[in-house]
């Protein structure tokens, strides 16, 4: 006789060890900055922080959303990638929010144990100190996305993530904030409408023209600021990283 047991949930997850990160190494071929610096791919994430930086001349600290149409363009490692581009600028310092509580994914390519994060953060379980963690990256530190509650809607309170930004930003140059695809639910339109600007991220080739539109509109409607489209998915030869484009 078979006999069948109830599945039990997976053990809540705990606050990260202080430094735990910085002992652990990125090693993801996806973070190309970070691996291959010299690749075309790293010189495009380059040449979008350089048009970051151009649109902030005063240096100011900024929050900057980035989201997609749909779910698979490659938004979260267009995020770390962005933000390893931007720690490699002289005293820059840069957080990413693994905003997307349902799908999270920083951890992953970072190779991080899951811990607690933005949830725990907005239900008021831990201080803004312990949901902040080093990587071992420098100048690049990550707040994870944490457990994923019963209805994520529920924790979005704008006023307690805009006072969060508003901290971070006293503490960092850039907050980059990895959210949800806009087509798919309602986070980025909101988190976007309280963020300095909008990155939206295309998959070349795979996501309809009428779906980045849609998605555009969606963002500016509630007040997004979007300044412009981070194209992914298109080739490249690692030969032509010096030579022709």
């Amino acid at each position: 006789m078979a006999i069948f047991r109830k599945p039990q949930p997976p053990a809540p997850l705990v606050a990260a060890p202080p430094d735990e990160a910085t002992a652990i190494p990125a090693t993801r071929e996806e973070l190309a900055v970070l691996h291959d610096p010299q690749s075309i791919i790293a010189e495009q994430y380059r040449r979008l922080r350089n048009s970051i930086l151009t649109l902030n001349p005063d240096r100011a600290s900024r929050t900057i959303l980035m989201t997609s149409a749909t779910r698979g363009e490659g938004k979260s490692v267009a995020t770390l990638n962005l933000a390893l581009s931007l720690v490699e600028s002289p005293r820059t310092r840069v957080i990413v929010l693994d905003a997307d509580v349902r799908d999270p994914s920083v951890e992953h390519y970072l190779e991080l144990p899951r811990r607690q994060g933005i949830t725990e953060l907005l239900r008021g379980e831990i201080p803004l100190k312990a949901a902040v963690r080093r990587t071992s990256i420098k100048n690049l530190d990550i707040i994870a996305a944490g457990e994923r509650p019963l209805n994520p809607t529920e924790i979005m309170n704008l006023d307690r993530i805009k006072s969060i930004l508003l901290t971070l930003k006293r503490e960092y140059d850039y907050v980059l904030l990895d959210t949800p695809p806009a087509l798919t639910l309602n986070d980025p339109s909101m988190l976007g409408a309280i963020s300095d600007g909008i990155i939206l991220v295309v998959r070349l080739g795979e996501t309809p023209r009428h779906m980045v539109e849609q998605a555009q509109r969606i963002l500016e409607t509630l007040g997004g600021n979007i300044l412009g489209l981070c194209l992914t998915g298109a080739t490249a030869s690692k030969k032509a990283a010096y030579g022709p484009y």
